[in-house]
């Protein structure tokens, strides 16, 4: 997502307001992070499925926007089509600023060169030198996606670790055009139900039955997708 992200302060930004977003800056993104606690939602409209990070090793689940990069099928005219918009498309233009020298602190941020960012319209973040409770919820909803999401890169973890990601070519069809989708992973669905009881309980006791269903349902939806690509063709 474009535009530096700069620390949000009142005494610099207390005239600031937010306009509804355009989607402008996801419109050619196709695919965006979400983490399991969005996936039960998601997943009824995107296929959700996992990245690998080369620099970290470690793994991401995305939702996927489009079949090919530049494509966002879920953007159109400024408007977003689908019922469920990702929580990181959500936060836009605010974000998180992380210090990697002071753990567990997090500040809020804000891209000032969006399009969302307006010192005449909007809903304002600044009233009387106190931070308006629109703002305050927002702040809290960046908190919390945070957290989740801090949260899924360990739970992926341990999942790789049981050997239940593997690495998986999509070919969907097109208007009679085979397309690969290459560079994702995918819950194998072998190892899953070979796994004994007790690991299984263990699964079910970490809440992750729901999320790795509902991945496993939602590969379904690229022929969604397909269907939506050729539609606006």
């Amino acid at each position: 997502m474009q535009n530096q992200i700069t620390l949000l302060e009142q005494t610099k930004h207390g005239d600031l307001k937010l306009i509804p977003s355009d989607y402008s800056h996801v419109a050619e993104q196709h695919i965006v992070p979400v983490t399991l606690h969005e996936i039960s939602r998601a997943a009824t409209e995107y296929p959700i499925v996992f990245v690998k990070n080369s620099d970290t090793n470690e793994f991401q689940s995305v939702a996927m926007l489009g079949l090919k990069p530049g494509q966002n099928l879920s953007v159109k005219d400024g408007k977003w089509q689908g019922l469920y918009v990702p929580a990181v498309v959500r936060d836009y233009p605010l974000g998180l600023v992380l210090n990697p020298d002071v753990k567990d602190k997090v500040w809020i941020g804000i891209r000032e060169q969006a399009k969302e960012v307006s010192k005449t319209d909007g809903q304002a973040l600044f009233e009387d030198g106190k931070e308006t409770p629109f703002l305050d919820a927002r702040k809290k909803a960046l908190i919390s996606h945070y957290e989740q999401d801090q949260a899924t890169r360990g739970i992926l973890g341990f999942l790789n670790e049981k050997g239940l990601l593997i690495s998986q070519t999509l070919t969907v069809d097109v208007a009679g055009e085979k397309r690969n989708i290459n560079g994702l992973y995918v819950i194998d669905e072998q190892k899953l139900n070979a796994l004994t009881d007790e690991e299984f309980l263990d699964l079910k006791k970490r809440g992750l039955l729901g999320p790795i269903y509902g991945h496993l349902g939602s590969l379904n939806q690229i022929n969604r997708l397909a269907r939506v690509e050729m539609q606006g063709k």
